[in-house]
């Protein structure tokens, strides 16, 4: 029989993601099952599984943490964020619907069922399932319904660790607060608490603990100090997305409203010899960068249009116009081309709106999603590469001619007449080493020669380490319940 433990937090980005992937390798080198889980996530930085649907990428790192194949059990709910006040819901990998924030509040209570059934199903391969929260228990007005943090903990009678972030201030008030505010039941299933993100001695806050401990009546786990690390993990936020200082190679990102499955820059933010910069809205696509990277998007139509609101179209002409070069990947490629139809209206009301007109292909959009995780070849150079798709719509047009990538030996991607434009649906193609190599070579720049994925294991390992000299590791496991 498997035990459990959920992880939450005092507040939102307080680090869980992290603790529970450290947790999950920690407990993995022990020699133990590990499964990672996460009942409900609100992300556009979506997996694509071994069982064929999707999840929340935080979970695909956390799987892999624990030298599991990511699963759709492991987040059965991911709330992909269309509107500011509506998200399109993916239930066990696969599109349930759409809804507005409001309604999806009065019937996420109806999904308990299926949330339960992948957390048995993952409960049944596992000695130990480290589940995740959403955001903070102490959100008592979404209590009812809740599937994300106590309503699940109760529902699998699952006892919980509650985790607070120093590095904001007011950590003794995050977590006493969240002791006073929480109803008894609630507050009874908190078995005890740990600090995350402390910067320089944590002994310097062992009164701080007492005071916790004193006043909540919950143990200490302990203290993690911060983790230097952390920036070499695929990002969950795309605000998180570092890279080495004095790369010489600008690679500008614009930070799209709907920005999806940015994690192809990971590999690229990884380069000393690379700097990635996130252009916020409100200012200038920079005019030193070797390339313009598009990335994917939840909703293309709307953000061309947030696109052209910000002035990048006339940005991108000129940035071409100075010789410079420019990738779409995925809503990005689209983007790219001279139309998008929509005659279903799967991103509104039915439209046809003009691309940006670099790339001589149009674009329909289908309402059958395709999922997939793929081997491609790149023809130019030959090298294969592995990723996956996720996308609505087909592309096609005259630039589908100078295809640069095959898949199943069928074209992918376009190229304009010059070069300088590519676009694909193929992401995760920097995570080939010697793709990135050539790539970069291409763009006037050079590899560190590195190896992405084993730097990513190795991180890792450094996490878990990091994890494990600072986290009674014993009493969690003592703590965690048989389910």
């Amino acid at each position: 029989m498997a035990k459990a433990i959920m992880i939450q937090g005092a507040g939102s980005n307080v680090g869980k993601s992290l603790v529970v992937a450290g947790l999950a390798r920690a407990f993995y080198r022990r020699g133990l099952s590990v499964a990672p889980f996460k009942p409900q996530n609100m992300s556009n930085n979506a997996a694509v599984t071994a069982d064929g649907g999707e999840i929340g990428r935080a979970q695909a790192l956390q799987a892999r943490a624990a030298g599991r194949e990511p699963i759709v059990d492991m987040n059965p709910v991911l709330l992909k964020p269309e509107t500011d006040l509506g998200a399109q819901i993916i239930l066990q990998g696969k599109r349930f619907g759409t809804m507005k924030a409001r309604a999806y509040g009065q019937q996420k209570g109806q999904l308990i069922g299926p949330v339960l059934e992948s957390f048995q199903r993952l409960a049944g391969s596992a000695d130990l399932v480290l589940i995740e929260g959403a955001g903070s228990p102490a959100e008592i007005n979404l209590r009812k319904g809740d599937i994300a943090n106590m309503g699940f903990a109760e529902a699998a009678g699952v006892p919980v660790v509650l985790v607070g972030d120093i590095d904001r201030g007011g950590v003794i008030a995050q977590i006493i607060g969240t002791w006073a505010i929480l109803p008894d039941a609630d507050r009874d299933r908190i078995k005890a608490f740990t600090i995350n993100k402390f910067r320089g001695d944590p002994r310097l806050f062992d009164d701080g603990l007492r005071e916790i401990e004193t006043r909540s009546g919950w143990p200490s786990l302990g203290v993690i100090p911060w983790f230097s690390q952390a920036w070499k993990l695929p990002a969950e936020d795309v605000m998180d997305i570092a890279s080495s200082p004095g790369g010489t190679l600008k690679i500008a990102v614009p930070r799209l409203s709907r920005i999806a499955n940015f994690d192809d820059l990971d590999p690229l933010s990884s380069e000393p010899g690379v700097s990635i910069e996130i252009v916020e809205p409100g200012r200038a696509l920079p005019g030193d960068a070797a390339l313009v990277l598009i990335p994917g998007s939840k909703s293309t139509i709307s953000d061309l249009e947030d696109f052209r609101a910000q002035g990048w179209d006339i940005d991108l002409t000129a940035h071409l116009r100075r010789g410079g070069h420019v990738l779409g990947i995925c809503g990005g490629y689209q983007m790219l081309g001279r139309e998008i139809h929509d005659p279903d209206g799967i991103e509104g009301p039915p439209r046809s709106v003009p691309g940006l007109g670099h790339l001589d292909v149009v674009t329909v959009m289908t309402p059958q999603k395709h999922l997939s995780r793929t081997q491609a070849l790149h023809r130019a150079s030959g090298i294969a590469l592995d990723g996956y798709e996720i996308h609505i719509g087909q592309t096609e047009g005259p630039d589908r001619a100078r295809a640069w990538l095959e898949i199943a030996g069928q074209a992918e991607g376009a190229a304009s007449a010059d070069g300088r434009v590519q676009g694909c649906y193929l992401h995760g193609l920097f995570g080939s080493d010697e793709f990135r190599a050539r790539y970069l070579s291409d763009l006037g720049g050079t590899s560190s020669g590195g190896a992405y994925d084993a730097s990513v294991e190795d991180a890792l390992d450094a996490l878990a380490s990091h994890i494990e000299a600072h986290l009674d590791l014993d009493l969690l496991l003592d703590l965690a319940g048989r389910v």
